[in-house]
């Protein structure tokens, strides 16, 4: 049995079973004015963080959900789309599948604008989506990817790359580790399908991303999330894992590195009124301009800008 065989049967248990909290720490789901959410699909809530960032989701947006889980941010999702068809969840566990539908007709019965077409389930995988090139506006996953091998990670961004509009977003939410996971933990295809250990370190993560085309990333938030300890995991030390959010856009790679924004501002303090450093950023003197890591690494040089600290929670805008 594969590891993803492994990770398909355990899901096809919990689908059957809810475990309240199971996999990672149970995050309380996004509330929205007028959203209903059953109890049941509240309990499957079994993502690290959430993928549904309501100043994303304008313009009626066509959704593909990797990973349909209980249903609960394909519900969410629809709340911003309310169209026909306008959330294509895929899964390829049958029992997950057939309970996000039983949750999404009691949903119907919770929230009078919402409708089962609203959202399309379809068997199959984050290496096949079943669906036509750059034919969606957002890709969502929560929780799924970080249980991929590497090489299986990469085909799964490249295949959201095919699908996503130019100018598309892909959004995820996964655990991170602040250092590498020990080798006897990665091979336990339980703990990985737990959320537990097939989690990579940021830098990783995100070339990962850049790896498979991504020109920007926005780093929504980074917080702790799990402590695996030294008695329970055969650890010589405790390794601290995070939840990371993320927004990933599919434009072009800049010929001097992909930008990432990870909250740094530049605030210039010099003599003049502005500062120009002829790379087509501008500052104005005392006022904090949000910029991505690599412009704040390229601002650093000048003795009179000051450049803050990545705060892990931005929310678009700024210069790259």
């Amino acid at each position: 049995m594969t590891y993803l065989e492994t990770t398909a049967k355990f899901y096809s248990e919990v689908a059957q079973t809810p475990e309240v909290g199971l996999c990672c720490v149970q995050s309380s789901s996004l509330q929205l004015p007028g959203l209903k959410i059953p109890q049941k699909m509240q309990e499957m809530n079994y993502g690290c963080g959430t993928t549904v960032h309501p100043n994303e989701l304008g313009k009626n947006p066509r959704v593909l959900y990797v990973g349909v889980g209980g249903g609960l941010e394909a519900l969410q999702f629809a709340y911003f789309s309310r169209q026909q068809g306008g959330v294509i969840a895929v899964e390829p566990v049958e029992a997950m599948r057939n309970v996000a539908r039983d949750n999404l007709i009691q949903a119907t019965t919770l929230n009078d604008w919402f409708k089962e077409e609203f959202v399309e389930i379809r068997d199959g995988d984050a290496f096949n989506l079943p669906v036509a090139d750059e034919s969606v506006d957002l890709v969502a996953q929560n929780c799924l990817f970080n249980i991929f091998e590497p090489e299986d990670l990469n085909k799964a961004l490249k295949e959201v790359y095919r699908v996503l509009k130019p100018g598309g977003k892909l959004l995820m939410s996964d655990p991170i580790t602040t250092e590498s996971i020990p080798l006897q933990l990665r091979q336990d295809e339980h703990l990985r399908a737990m959320c537990l250990s097939g989690a990579l370190t940021y830098d990783e993560y995100t070339q990962q991303l850049i790896d498979a085309g991504f020109g920007q990333v926005e780093i929504r938030t980074r917080r702790p999330y799990r402590l695996l300890d030294t008695h329970s995991y055969k650890l010589e030390k405790p390794l601290l894992l995070e939840s990371l959010n993320t927004v990933s856009f599919k434009v072009p790679i800049p010929e001097d590195g992909a930008c990432i924004f990870t909250g740094k501002t530049a605030i210039y303090h010099g003599s003049l009124d502005y500062f120009d450093d002829n790379a087509g950023h501008i500052l104005t003197k005392g006022v904090p301009a949000s910029i991505c890591d690599k412009t704040a690494n390229n601002l650093s040089k000048f003795s009179d800008v000051f450049i803050t600290d990545s705060t892990w929670h931005y929310d678009g805008g700024g210069c790259c």
